[in-house]
């Protein structure tokens, strides 16, 4: 009975201070760990103490896959090397950096424990920057590099420490430490490939949507779990499976399935992610008695954990310059590539048309060159500039993530509570001091949010694409259908507005005329579905419009498949 009243009160109080937060213009987060922070010096609350075990191994793996079920595998190949360069290369120069730092403020900890120290406060929690930029219309290519840090960055941070867990224990050199990072990211892709391609192509014989969803909840555990046992990162092969599941969810599952299981894992990622940041609030009171004044007192671990605040946030920021520049420059390439593609396109054709050439091989080059325009483009008409970079900066609170992996360190590190504290304090101050400015640095910045003038326009070209690929569908398929069906079908593709006399109530009082109707919106849709995944394919459209398309898709087979199940 406990325990059914702790999980009472805790998603009621969740769901409370997120909606209180919300009316405040403060992003969840923010308030879970504010509040918890002041409840944990209540008298009569019990003390809390994260269980590393717990968060890494439980808690995390979801989390990150149901992040990464909704990131579109054409924005993360697209900013690719922003995200590699914030996951990876800046989690690297962080952990150095700091590791160094901690040595030189705490002389008597060795320097494996320092890079143990600087890994752990090394990865950043992309839910309160997004959930704000969401909030204030960031630009969708900001949101995804900020998503994809956030997914990629506690994998190499966690093999970071790992590392230097191991040095701590015997001499490791930096040829070791490499090849394990190596050897880490390669295994832990493979298993998250085969994973997610298994998990498509066996989900997809399910006819039921129930039965879909709960498989899907075994899906980061299956990923994460032999990746471990390899000694492979299980966070990275979680958020691969993830990312290849939901881009083949589309050809592979139902409709029904994927709404289904869009709307549970949101429910899920939303408690998860609620709970660990207000047990990191709840926690700190227990922090603070755990600490040994002998070693280090309170006051002087409070201090380091500010002094380390500043540092990784001057770090994050002398690291966004280059980046910016990198990426500024490859949009000049990009704009100047353009007008090449479109020579060579055009040659191509032309010796296309002078030649025997394979269709299958014609539509393989076609699609190439219509993809390389569409990523040329993408960086020309999205560009992050110095507003974008601004932002960039100044998002990278850190969060219980790094507390629960400061948590793990061994029993026997030496001033193990006080680098506990020292963590807790460089989340705490990130999150709370980046967290609740950040709106003011957006506003202050005035970066353009996405042209919702083109996004219109591209929907609207990609939706006459698809129903393009309806009525052939159609027209091939309604030989010996009764006209008015075939009319009512037509009416109810994506050629124009619905006609809601036909669309909303197929006539109940004739079942075959019913079921040839749905027959054929099926078959229309399936077509539909095609043409999008086509257009996916070739990358011709943003993965907002791709997004909207298929929803719509989505929502009326859904709603088709609810129809033939009627008596």
């Amino acid at each position: 009975m406990d325990l059914v009243l702790m999980a009472v009160v805790g998603i009621a109080g969740i769901v409370s201070i997120a909606a209180f937060s919300q009316r405040l213009g403060v992003a969840a987060p923010l308030g879970l760990v504010v509040v918890g922070a002041v409840l944990s010096f209540v008298p009569g609350v019990p003390d809390v103490e994260i269980e590393p075990e717990l968060v890494l191994t439980v808690i995390l793996p979801p989390l990150l896959y149901s992040a990464a079920l909704s990131m579109p595998a054409q924005d993360f190949r697209r900013n690719f090397k922003a995200i590699s360069g914030l996951a990876v290369l800046l989690v690297v120069v962080t952990t150095a950096g700091a590791g160094a730092l901690f040595h030189l403020l705490i002389p008597d900890l060795g320097w494996a424990a320092c890079f143990a120290l600087g890994a752990v406060v090394s990865p950043t929690d992309a839910v309160a920057a997004t959930s704000v930029g969401r909030r204030l219309g960031l630009p969708s290519r900001l949101l995804t590099v900020l998503e994809g840090e956030g997914l990629v960055n506690d994998a190499s941070a966690l093999v970071l420490l790992r590392s230097a867990i191991a040095a701590m224990a015997g001499a490791v050199s930096l040829w070791q430490v490499a090849g394990d990072f190596f050897y880490s990211v390669v295994i832990a892709t493979v298993i998250g490939i085969v994973v997610g391609i298994v998990n498509v192509r066996i989900r997809g014989l399910f006819q039921d949507a129930v039965f879909n969803t709960a498989a899907s909840f075994i899906l980061p555990f299956v990923a994460f779990v032999p990746a471990e046992e390899l000694g492979a990162s299980g966070v990275l092969a979680v958020v691969v499976a993830g990312v290849v599941t939901g881009h083949l969810g589309p050809k592979y599952l139902r409709a029904a399935d994927r709404v289904t299981e869009e709307i549970n894992w949101r429910t899920v990622a939303f408690l998860l992610e609620s709970a660990i940041f207000l047990l990191m609030g709840l926690s700190l009171e227990h922090l603070l008695d755990e600490v040994d004044d002998a070693r280090l007192s309170t006051t002087e671990g409070l201090l380091i954990g500010l002094v380390a605040s500043a540092f990784v946030i001057a770090v994050r920021m002398l690291f966004v310059v280059p980046l910016v520049a990198v990426l500024k420059r490859d949009e000049r390439k990009a704009a100047e590539a353009l007008p090449v593609l479109e020579q060579r396109r055009e040659r191509i054709a032309q010796r296309f048309a002078d030649a025997d050439v394979p269709s299958l091989r014609r539509a393989y080059i076609g699609r190439r060159f219509d993809r390389a325009t569409a990523d040329a483009d993408f960086l020309v008409t999205e560009k992050l500039g110095w507003r974008g970079g601004v932002v960039l900066a100044w998002s990278g609170m850190r969060g219980a993530i790094t507390l629960a992996a400061a948590q793990s360190l061994p029993s026997d590190t030496p001033f193990r509570a006080e680098l506990i504290l020292i963590a807790f304090v460089v989340a705490m101050t990130t999150l709370l001091l980046q967290g609740l400015t950040l709106p003011a640095v957006i506003r202050l910045v005035k970066i353009p949010a996405d042209d919702q003038e083109r996004l219109r326009t591209e929907y609207g070209t990609l939706l006459a694409e698809l129903a393009d690929a309806g009525e052939k569908e159609l027209t091939g398929s309604s030989s010996g259908v009764d006209p008015q069906t075939v009319e009512r079908v037509r009416a109810d593709s994506l050629i124009g507005v619905r006609d809601e006399r036909g669309a909303s109530s197929p006539d109940p009082d004739h079942d075959e005329r019913r079921e040839q109707y749905i027959r054929l919106r099926l078959l229309t849709i399936a077509a539909e579905r095609g043409a999008l995944l086509e257009a996916r394919a070739r990358g011709t459209y943003s993965s907002q419009t791709l997004g909207a398309a298929q929803r719509r898709l989505d929502l009326e087979e859904t709603r088709l498949q609810a129809l033939s199940e009627q008596p």
